[in-house]
């Protein structure tokens, strides 16, 4: 198994240690670096500014959220940084949910795996390059059908120097993690847990089962995002990944749409869910994140003393994901790599 720094998105400001990270990740012998954005930091200039100063890992977005941009303005993206590290881009794409979409980017949410099929679509249409770019689509038409009344087809002006840049997809549910398999390089998720491994097992077989699927398991990348705290002391390990799933269980989306919530009701949390999302509404964020399972933690974290975390790594190694995605500074890179024998 491959190890990768998630560098993420930013809080208040950018994350402390960020350059160093990922220049640690380099000499550790990491294989990616990936950034993140929600409605603060955007990803694409931090994995271009941080990633300026690497010369072998991957740089991936993950993810890129697709109602920020459209599927052109991604895809010039994507060909520019593909460009400017050598080949070394992985476009990462996610929908997100419909607070994020509809209250900050101001689009439309629903039918998210229909728009994620054209928005692919489209982004590959003009890296082929092969014609000025036309789309009649359900979710986005070009030209646009209306307006001044003259726009017409148009081609990149820049070659991409790889027609077939990797397509990530960011998914949680087994519909879009089947949509990974069949038109996708490869699938980002965020809360991977090794006892939900025969699930999404068979949500990937029935992408890849799909007449015309892009890939098959053998040439697709599974890089799954885990929190690694390395801590002599599980409970206060276990403490610092806490408040980051209370908010994704108990705040990011709303009570009755909240695809991360329901990631952890698979895994058999349901009560403890429902009261996690009860205090994170309420307002009580304190309580929401002391009312975190440790065990729930370590279902989804690396956490504790490096022998137990080595212990638990053979878990990730035996399931689907191919590259363990994980935060830290340095010290805790470093600790990692040392952890799992790299």
């Amino acid at each position: 198994m491959e190890l990768g720094l998630h560098v993420g998105y930013w809080s208040a400001g950018p994350p402390p240690q960020a350059a160093d990270a990922v220049t640690a990740a380099e000499r550790l012998g990491f294989e990616s670096v990936w950034t993140a954005e929600a409605y603060g930091s955007d990803c694409l200039t931090p994995l271009a500014w941080w990633g300026s100063a690497t010369e072998r890992v991957l740089l991936g977005t993950n993810i890129l959220q697709m109602a920020a941009r459209t599927p052109t303005a991604a895809a010039m993206a994507a060909l520019t940084l593909d460009h400017l590290s050598g080949g070394r881009f992985v476009l990462g794409l996610g929908a997100s949910g419909p607070q994020v979409v509809e209250g900050w980017y101001g689009t439309a949410y629903p039918r998210p795996l229909a728009r994620t099929r054209e928005y692919v679509d489209i982004v590959r249409k003009v890296w082929a390059r092969e014609e000025p770019v036309t789309y009649d689509g359900e979710f986005y038409t070009l030209p646009y059908p209306g307006g001044a009344g003259l726009g017409k087809p148009l081609k990149s002006t820049v070659h991409p120097l790889r027609a077939d840049i990797p397509i990530h997809l960011a998914a949680e549910g087994p519909k879009n993690v089947a949509l990974a398999a069949e038109i996708a390089d490869g699938w980002l998720p965020l809360f991977f847990s090794p006892k939900a491994d025969a699930f999404y097992r068979e949500a990937l077989a029935e992408g890849f089962a799909r007449p015309g699927a892009r890939r098959t398991r053998a040439d697709f990348r599974i890089s799954a995002t885990v929190p690694v705290v390395v801590d002599d002391d599980v409970e206060r390990a276990a403490d610092r990944v806490r408040p980051k799933l209370a908010l994704y269980i108990g705040g990011m989306g709303a009570k009755e749409a909240n695809f991360h919530n329901q990631v952890f009701v698979r895994l058999g949390y349901a009560d403890a869910c429902a009261r996690i999302q009860e205090l994170y509404l309420d307002g009580r964020r304190e309580e929401a994140v002391a009312a975190v399972p440790t065990a729930l933690v370590e279902d989804v974290a690396l956490v504790g003393p490096a022998g137990k975390i080595r212990e638990e790594f053979t878990r990730w190694e035996d399931t689907v994901v191919d590259t363990l995605i994980a935060s830290g500074g340095p010290s805790e890179l470093q600790a990692l790599a040392r952890a799992v024998g790299r």
